[in-house]
């Protein structure tokens, strides 16, 4: 299977998306098929790219003015894809407006010519076909596929059941600003994307190759892995590499939310989206473009379209049903009461036409998808990247939160602090031992080791070498067997220690099955999590949980200092995803915030698995549900509150929109209501609920 990206330039109408994206779902040899309204794209997986033709053909069969591109295409020239976001943006507004208002006039002139009545009549038919060509023309074509409840069907058969009625003013009225409110609600809808989108606009338009001393601007997707490419005051870093002539400041906002720029000089790390801010910098391309981060964070962003919040599901749902009920109400409307109470069957058949006016469900379909992006869209600009709707929902629901010690709530840089031998050898060799027991682990207390000893380790002397998970070390070094690591360990291998007040971290040494001494690390809690801890429990979260590796009284200490609920300490990996169930299983909504790279197993269980520190690492941006770039757990903060602000948004659309659809389906219905008022309220509350989203962004 082929993993293909399309554009949809010109897709504006929600409810047809969906319509798009169900019927290619019923294509053989296309799966995976998830549209992302917001950003025009669709993403799907093919067995055979002649497939994209029929895929084509489905988008253009349901919306005929949209054209699709292959992204792949597009993005191999960034010429033609600017020249594509500038086509796109223009949109053809002035076309719509002309057409718009040329029948307008016509419409006011209609209204104004009293005498001959064939004139007038002429003159309303011409207003209504330059104002609803496309909406009849679309019906027409959705007709001969099946598709009886979509919006343009029903808005002809509404405007055409009023002209056989007489309301001839009143149909070709309705029409005109249907189609208005449909150009108002584009408009809305492109501005909206355009501002969620500008949250996200790190996209570095162009590298400046270095090749024998000479440079060219080329597309970042043309640049290779070593080669050089240079970076001038005020651009955008194009791809992640590492400086190796230059020093500058940088602006990292765009990733990491840090509004404070860092200083960058020779042999330090660049990634793709930061800012140069002042002087020159020649980098080594470290990572191609579909591999940087700036790609890594977009796709993220741009695929949360798949993980659709239960809320959406449900309204999509909903959506499909909504229609067809209205519709068949309208026609029992029509019928019924005539036969039943022998009423006039004009005045009922013209309330069942107010019915169809109101019974397309655009402005649900519409706002939901916007509102969740707009939500992600101002995470990320937070420097909090959360993978779909679905997630932001979690967080919102948010009962307990259970974290990792070690490099989440504390700093995670470990530093000796005390080196003590025992049985005949000196503080110098204990260090120097353990250095070369540890001197294949990545472990951050064995790195802690390493760095405290600061000498040249002889690999010659060190025959074998085992790491046990969660335990510590056992190597054969010139022809002694040592063990490094905690307590069990020790006692499990029969080397008997003395007590020691454990005021920190202790790493035990033994060898020969004899305790040589410890070595005591310390890791410093992160400034600010005590207060992020205090401010979770004012928002409303229930429990805040400490798992470690470490023994019973550092956690004691650490759970104590923080204010934090309930601790557990001599924990294995294995034994975090026991405890995670057990805490799953009293049916809370549970976060598990790690660092993403040993907490893969617990990250992936929980409800929301939240890693800190990714940026840079891919461990953390793969593991992760949500992904804080920076070491700053009160990220956190911004992620639930920005949830919940969503999802009230959300929700205030999901009423308002019901709510006045209700009311004038019961207008309708008692007679209350005309088709002017329909269209009217159609069109405002899709627009309202647009303009509601938006104050997600503020």
């Amino acid at each position: 299977m082929k993993k293909k990206e399309l554009i949809l330039e010109g897709l504006s109408c929600a409810n047809c998306a969906v319509k798009i994206e169900e019927e290619i779902k019923k294509l053989e040899g296309a799966n995976d098929v998830s549209i992302n309204f917001v950003t025009k794209t669709l993403k799907v997986n093919v067995d055979d790219e002649n497939k994209l033709k029929e895929i084509e053909k489905i988008v253009k069969e349901i919306e005929p003015d949209v054209k699709v591109y292959d992204k792949d295409k597009i993005q191999k020239s960034f010429q033609k894809k600017n020249e594509l976001d500038d086509h796109e943006n223009k949109f053809n507004k002035r076309d719509e407006i002309s057409r718009l208002l040329y029948s307008l006039t016509i419409f006011i002139i209609a209204i104004l010519v009293k005498e001959p009545f064939g004139l007038k009549l002429s003159l309303f038919i011409v207003s209504y076909i330059i104002s609803g060509w496309k909406v009849l023309y679309r019906s027409f074509i959705n007709i001969k596929k099946g598709l009886i409840f979509d919006e343009n069907f029903l808005m002809s058969i509404a405007t055409i059941g009023a002209f056989s009625i007489g309301q001839f003013a009143e149909a070709v009225g309705v029409m005109i600003f249907y189609e208005i409110g449909e150009l108002l609600q584009a408009l809305a809808v492109d501005n909206s994307r355009r501002s969620i989108k500008s949250l996200l606009e790190i996209r570095p338009d162009y590298a400046n190759l270095l090749d024998d001393g000479r440079t060219y601007k080329v597309a970042p997707q043309e640049v290779s892995v070593g080669q050089l490419i240079l970076v001038k005051p005020g651009e955008r870093i194009p791809l992640d590499g590492v400086v190796i002539r230059g020093s500058t400041m940088v602006d990292t906002s765009a990733l990491t939310g840090e509004p404070v720029p860092k200083t960058i000089k020779e042999g330090d790390e660049v990634l793709s989206g930061f800012v140069n801010l002042n002087g020159s910098i020649t980098v080594k391309v470290e990572k191609e473009y579909s591999q940087s981060t700036y790609s890594k964070i977009l796709e993220i962003v741009e695929t949360t379209a798949s993980k659709k919040a239960r809320t959406e599901k449900i309204i999509s749902k909903f959506a499909r049903y909504y229609t067809p009920i209205v519709v068949f109400s309208a026609i029992a409307l029509a019928i019924l009461p005539p036969l039943v109470f022998g009423g006039p069957f004009k005045q009922w058949l013209y309330r069942a036409l107010v019915f169809l006016v109101i019974s397309c469900p655009c402005a649900l379909v519409l706002s939901i998808p916007l509102g969740y992006f707009a939500g992600i869209g101002k995470l990320s600009k937070k420097g909090v990247l959360v993978k779909g709707g679905n997630y932001l929902e979690t967080l919102k629901n948010l009962d307990t939160i259970i974290f990792d010690k070690t490099g989440t709530l504390t700093e995670g840089v470990f530093e000796v602090t005390e080196v003590k031998a025992y049985n005949g050898i000196n503080n110098n060799e204990l260090l120097k031992i353990a250095a070369y027991a540890e001197s294949h682990s990545n472990h951050p207390i064995a790195t802690s080791i390493k760095e405290y000893y600061n000498d040249n380790i002889d690999e010659k002397l060190i025959q074998e070498y085992q790491e046990i998970v969660g335990k510590g070390v056992r190597a054969k070094i010139n022809g002694e067997t040592v063990l490094v690591g905690n307590m069990d360990f020790m006692l499990e291998n029969g080397v008997d220690i003395p007590t020691i007040e454990p005021n920190g971290t202790i790493v035990y040494v033994g060898i020969n099955n004899i305790f040589a001494g410890y070595i005591k690390i310390s890791d410093k809690i992160r400034p600010q999590t005590k207060d992020t801890i205090n401010k979770l429990k004012e928002l409303g979260i229930k429990k805040t949980v400490l798992l470690t590796g470490d023994n019973e009284e550092t956690a004691k200490r650490v759970a104590l200092e923080l204010g934090v609920d309930e601790y557990y300490a001599n924990l294995l990996p294995e034994d975090k995803v026991t405890l995670l169930e057990r805490y799953l299983s009293d049916k809370p909504s549970v976060a598990f915030v790690g660092d993403g790279i040993n907490d893969a197993p617990v990250l992936a269980r929980s409800d929301v698995g939240i890693a800190m520190g990714g940026l840079g690492s891919d461990a953390a941006i793969e593991a992760a549900d949500v992904v804080i770039m920076e070491d700053d757990i009160s990220r956190i903060i911004d992620a639930i509150n920005v949830s919940r602000k969503t999802i009230n948004i959300i929700w205030q659309n999901i009423i308002f929109i019901l709510a006045v659809k209700i009311l004038f389906l019961i207008l309708g219905a008692l007679g209350l209501a005309n088709m002017w008022g329909a269209v009217f309220a159609d069109v405002g509350v899709s627009l309202l609920a647009v303009f509601n989203c938006m104050r997600i962004l503020k």
